[in-house]
């Protein structure tokens, strides 16, 4: 097993301008979990699911090519679903479909979840809540041997100690949220600064997520760091981007240990996230266009610490 990622929701999209899409693979583990395989030949995916899962949801799980092992079938809980509103400034609020007690039930991460040769994987990919990121969980997964990354699922929704934010910080060797995130971490700041910020609060590797202005990645022992520019085209959902781009960088940065080549796998994995609504189809070809876009976009990446 290469890699693995975390986590599968149902999502019921409303976008701004009233349009709906229902019965959508998301939850962030599926996306991941797609930036993963657009660089890697195993990728795993751990979860909880209900006999209720949608058939085009089944369908593409069973075409992606992903390891689906680590998916738990529940004939008690359903899958977990919600509503995802989404506003033109760009932001999103989620509001649960199934009880409370689902949602613990099949988005929980235990060890025992995972197959034996998940435990195996190069790297995993997990989003945590600030104030509650199951540490020992990530601690455990490290003793692996793996490369850990971490996204926030939400910006804090309290202050952090700095006890509190330096073991968010150091948990994982990756650290990738995006702007707002960060801000209500430590604090609101051009990303440059907020990428000082987090490192100087324990970060190994950040990779700071800018939307549709790209990201800025930066890596702590040499204080080397790119600006990543996204790969232009036409976007017709975001939704879920940001989660390839976690998985595209940690396959990068495992592969290859360049913090720019990580970024720009990162890029590439979410432009194909943002052409359709949901997951992208399945196409024997995606590994040779992924190729090209990471030659397009070698040239724009630009050096920001000389």
């Amino acid at each position: 097993m290469d890699f693995v990622a975390f986590g599968l929701i149902i999502d019921d999209i409303v976008f701004p301008d009233g349009r709906t899409a229902m019965g959508v693979l998301g939850g962030g583990g599926p996306q991941t979990a797609f930036g993963m395989r657009l660089w890697a030949e195993q990728v795993g995916l751990v979860g909880g699911i209900g006999a209720d899962l949608p058939a085009e949801a089944l369908a593409w799980l069973k075409s992606s090519g992903l390891d689906t092992t680590g998916l738990r079938v529940s004939t008690q809980w359903p899958t977990p679903r919600a509503w995802q509103i989404l506003e033109a400034d760009g932001r999103r609020t989620q509001l649960w479909r199934v009880p409370g007690p689902a949602i613990g039930a099949q988005l929980s991460r235990r060890l025992e979840y995972l197959p034996d040769n998940y435990r195996q994987a190069q790297g995993f990919h997990l989003g945590v809540h600030p104030e509650d990121p199951d540490l020992d969980f990530i601690k455990a997964l490290r003793a692996y041997g793996a490369v850990v990354s971490i996204e926030p699922f939400r910006p804090a929704a309290r202050p952090l100690s700095e006890a509190e934010l330096r073991a968010l910080l150091s948990a994982g060797q990756i650290f990738s949220p995006n702007e707002g995130e960060a801000a209500s971490l430590v604090g609101p700041a051009e990303p440059l600064e907020l990428v000082r910020r987090l490192v100087a609060a324990g970060a190994e590797v950040v990779a700071l997520r800018q939307g549709e202005r790209g990201a800025t990645v930066h890596r702590a022992d040499t204080g080397e760091t790119w600006h990543i520019p996204p790969f232009e085209t036409q976007v017709v959902d975001p939704t879920g981007a940001g989660n390839a781009f976690c998985g595209g960088f940690l396959a990068g940065w495992v592969q290859t240990g360049d913090v720019r080549l990580a970024g720009l796998y990162g890029a590439v994995a979410a432009s194909f996230l943002v052409e359709q609504v949901g997951l992208p189809g399945v196409e024997t070809r995606r590994g040779e266009e992924a190729r090209r876009r990471l030659t397009v976009l070698q040239a724009g990446a630009i050096r920001l610490d000389k």
